[in-house]
């Protein structure tokens, strides 16, 4: 049977794996994310090419990304920028390469093997240092003249928002991302989001600003399911907050 090979491309560390099965991976192995891609690439091929013969390998990387050249381009990691990873991969590996974002990656898995099993039109958040989304509407992931970037949605205040709290995002303020991130939240309590007892008052602005999201991408794509994920959803009261 064919195997197949995985990328998980993060700005901390690279999660790489093979197997024959989404659901049955294999020598799942972390690589830190170097400030020198060559060093981390490095690390990423001589595994693959340890691995064995690959029918094909699939990315889901930090962005932004130019999908025509498989590039990531303007990240906050400058040694990154411009970096031809679709490019190295297929060079070194002789393989296929299916390119995209992380958080179509995640929308993908969700809409195949997770809570969104069998749903052709689903949309998936992030909500963790940042705020990301992919969608799927007609069981394909949506592309355009950019991914979709709808950490930058724009929210109206929540009614109990702190006066003096601007947001963090630093293009917009107070975006989805500048109001509902982790970072978001320690910046306007003083603690992470994880210290935060189910009781505090920023679960109510939380749930409120993700709740506008959620109707925000509701009355655009009509999705069938909306899935939140990432580590502020680990909060157990969240999502019912939210709904």
């Amino acid at each position: 049977m064919a195997r197949y090979g995985a990328i998980e491309a993060g700005g901390t560390k690279f999660l790489v794996a093979v197997g024959e099965d989404p659901l049955r991976l294999e020598q799942v192995t972390r690589i830190e994310t170097s400030q020198d891609p060559a060093e981390t690439m490095a690390a990423v091929i001589d595994y693959f090419r340890r691995a064995g013969p690959l029918a094909a390998l699939g990315v889901a990387t930090f962005g932004p990304v130019d999908f025509a050249t498989g590039r990531i381009t303007t990240t906050p990691k400058l040694s990154w920028r411009n970096y031809p990873l679709r490019e190295v991969l297929e060079r070194e590996l002789g393989v296929r390469v299916g390119f995209d974002t992380d958080v179509n990656g995640a929308a993908l898995a969700e809409a195949r093997c997770g809570a969104g099993r069998g749903v052709e039109d689903l949309v998936y958040f992030t909500v963790g240092t940042g705020i990301g989304g992919g969608a799927i509407t007609g069981g394909r992931l949506v592309h355009g003249l950019m991914h979709s970037e709808m950490g930058h949605l724009l929210v109206r205040r929540a009614p109990e928002e702190l006066a003096e709290f601007s947001g963090v995002c630093p293009y917009h303020g107070d975006c989805l991302e500048g109001m509902a991130s982790g970072p978001a939240i320690e910046a306007r309590w003083g603690h992470r989001a994880e210290a935060l007892d189910a009781h505090h008052p920023a679960w109510r602005l939380e749930a409120d600003y993700l709740a506008q999201a959620c109707v925000n991408v509701a009355c655009v794509l009509s999705p069938r399911v909306v899935v939140l994920g990432g580590g502020v959803m680990e909060q157990a009261h969240l999502l019912e907050m939210i709904r």
